[in-house]
């Protein structure tokens, strides 16, 4: 179990120092095969527990597929069938979609159906 941060980056090192020899991936007879499983799941509890990922709100997830795909607010509301001020109002968290909007939301702009529906 790792405690600490300074622990954390050392093993985190040790990991990348593994992975650079590809036996150390596919052979499960190297010597650094089993350590770099074992240190990987340490590294793996540490991050899950300490530097956990959150999930991310809708408004995000829809600006940053905005920003991917080069839309803007009139541009995404034409391509959902919705006024650009609910496009506003979605962003700034003002309005939930409604469900079949949520749908087209989920479909169109590939956003996981949890993340849209904020379950």
């Amino acid at each position: 179990m790792i405690k600490s941060e300074k622990e954390y980056n050392a093993i985190v090192a040790r990991v990348e120092e593994l992975l650079s020899n590809p036996d150390n991936i596919e052979n499960p007879d190297e010597k650094g095969f089993v350590e770099l499983n074992l240190l990987s799941d340490m590294v793996a509890d540490y991050e899950e527990k300490y530097h956990a990922i959150m999930t991310p709100t809708l408004a995000e997830a829809i600006r940053l597929r905005m920003q991917e795909r080069g839309l803007t607010q009139k541009n995404l509301s034409e391509y959902l069938g919705v006024s650009t001020s609910r496009i506003s109002e979605y962003l700034n968290g003002k309005s939930e979609p409604t469900l079949k909007i949520a749908r087209e939301i989920s479909r169109k702009l590939d956003i996981e159906a949890s993340i849209v529906l904020g379950v």
